[in-house]
């Protein structure tokens, strides 16, 4: 992202694309591709539902942002979820200066969901020497304990 940022001089969203079926779950960006993976942000819409999602392409919390997001946010009024959202601000932001989607690589965990911070949790744990066996052991001591109650059911 920071050399997209070094080529366009341009605040920067990173984004994935995601199943059309979770798109209500995200900040959404509908852009041009300028290159490989370089989108210029025309509209950027928080949470839209299914039908009037632009795109598939997800804002996933990877942004460099130019300083004059702050006045945005010093600015913005309540939004979707009755928060202060900060898809919000770069669109507002994206009408007096340009913003680069950048769909990255890698994996991303999304941890605003409780299953989501679990997996995540898991992911990193097992990840880490001193953790690894101890969750190895305990999960699966977890899942024959779950086992053996649906066999009495």
């Amino acid at each position: 992202m920071i050399e997209v940022y070094d080529q366009y001089k341009s605040s920067i969203v990173g984004v994935q694309p995601v199943p059309w079926e979770e798109v209500s779950r995200y900040g959404l960006v509908d852009g041009n591709a300028l290159a490989d993976r370089v989108y210029k942000a025309n509209r950027l819409v928080e949470k839209p539902k299914r039908e009037d999602a632009p795109s598939n392409l997800a804002i996933l919390g990877r942004y460099i942002l130019t300083p004059r997001i702050f006045d945005m946010l010093g600015e913005q009024q309540v939004g979707v979820g009755g928060e202060i959202q900060l898809t919000d601000a770069i669109a507002r932001l994206s009408e007096v200066e340009r913003i680069i989607a950048y769909d990255f690589e890698g994996k991303r965990h999304d941890v605003g969901e409780k299953m989501g911070f679990i997996q995540t949790t898991i992911h990193y744990a097992l990840q880490h020497e001193e953790l690894k066996e101890g969750l190895l052991d305990y999960l699966k001591q977890v899942i024959d304990s779950e086992a053996g109650k649906a066999a009495k059911l």
